[in-house]
């Protein structure tokens, strides 16, 4: 009878473990067929929710052309995708005509709002406007000191003082002695803090030079003419990925040693980190900036739910250098870095 119950439970453990791997292999099999569907679904821009056809409308400062908000977009319309939303998209580097893009939005009646607080007095009433009105309103990039008392939902985005206070620490390790603050968008307060905050932190001196960020021909010859006239700068930050080759150019108009470093990341500033053409980048991430935006917003409306606690939802700063550069070149190519 012993050999007997033992040859019982020595059968049942060979069919515990066979039904087991049957299991394990059925599991794996259902869940790698499950993650597929999920990838094709998001790829076919097919909602993952079945929740209200809401329309959200992004207004932001972005000015023709710059490549930083493509990316913010990117993020925003693969998150609306996802979560069944009809995104609207529109920008001026205008204060009061942003601010009428926002009013022209409120009159149609969105279901959510996201905005940008660059200059955040022509901003203030209109946002007022939409909370008035029922509309949520998200606040993205800029503004995070503003974006709580105007009513918003939450802010996401880099700290502009922390980010900037993060390279004058990064100029420092560098052993840089002087360097040029490039601002290419007039009464942007986002700009200012970020080049103060540099001040703060930095070792050395450091200037601010106002160029027309409209006007790329402009900005490498005010940069170009400032490095000539002062052989004595050795660092030239700008604050926008795309005028980073500007500065590059007039470097070597110049004939200046000068290095250049900026703030955020698209695949042209990777490259030139990875051959050592920039020194370093300050990444914000825009695409989850944009991604955040309208998932909190369809947070809030489906389940009341806010992310903060009353405080940004920072995204960056992060310092990117050439030992990065490899590792992001991929995501910088497809749009979302």
């Amino acid at each position: 009878m012993a050999r007997a119950r033992t040859g019982v439970r020595a059968l049942g453990a060979v069919l515990a473990a066979v039904l087991g791997a049957s299991l394990v292999g059925c599991s794996s099999t259902g869940g790698k067929r499950a993650e597929d569907a999920r990838k094709a679904q998001a790829a076919a821009g097919k909602a993952a929710v079945n929740t209200p056809r809401w329309t959200f409308a992004m207004v932001t400062h972005s000015g023709d052309g710059d490549t930083f908000w493509d990316i913010v977009q990117n993020g925003a319309k693969q998150a609306a995708a996802k979560d069944n939303i009809n995104f609207l998209y529109a920008h001026s580097d205008e204060g009061q005509q942003q601010a009428q893009l926002v009013d022209s939005y409120i009159s149609k009646k969105v279901d959510g709002l996201i905005v940008t607080l660059a200059k955040p007095d022509a901003m203030k009433s209109v946002v007022a406007k939409a909370r008035k009105a029922g509309i949520p309103v998200i606040t993205v990039n800029s503004g995070s000191e503003q974006s709580k008392a105007y009513g918003a939902l939450t802010h996401i985005g880099q700290d502009e003082t922390i980010a900037g206070e993060a390279v004058g620490d990064e100029l420092d390790a560098r052993g840089r002695k002087k360097a040029l603050c490039v601002l290419h968008e007039q009464g942007n307060v986002g700009h200012e803090q970020r080049c103060a905050g540099a001040r703060k932190t930095f070792g050395g001196e450091m200037q601010n030079l106002y160029v027309d960020g409209t006007n790329m021909p402009d900005v490498q010859a005010s940069i170009e003419a400032k490095l000539q006239a002062d052989r004595s700068i050795d660092s030239v930050v700008t604050l926008g990925a795309p005028f980073a080759d500007a500065a590059v150019q007039a470097k070597e108009s110049a004939g200046a040693k000068a290095e250049i470093d900026t703030f955020d990341l698209n695949a042209k500033v990777a490259e030139a980190l990875r051959q050592g053409t920039l020194g370093f980048a300050v990444d914000q991430q825009p695409y989850l900036q944009g991604y955040q935006a309208v998932d909190l917003l369809w947070l809030y409306r489906y389940n009341a739910d806010v992310l903060g606690g009353g405080r940004p939802v920072l995204t960056g700063p992060q310092i990117i250098t050439d030992k990065d550069a490899a590792e992001l070149q991929e995501y910088t190519e497809r749009g979302t870095r």
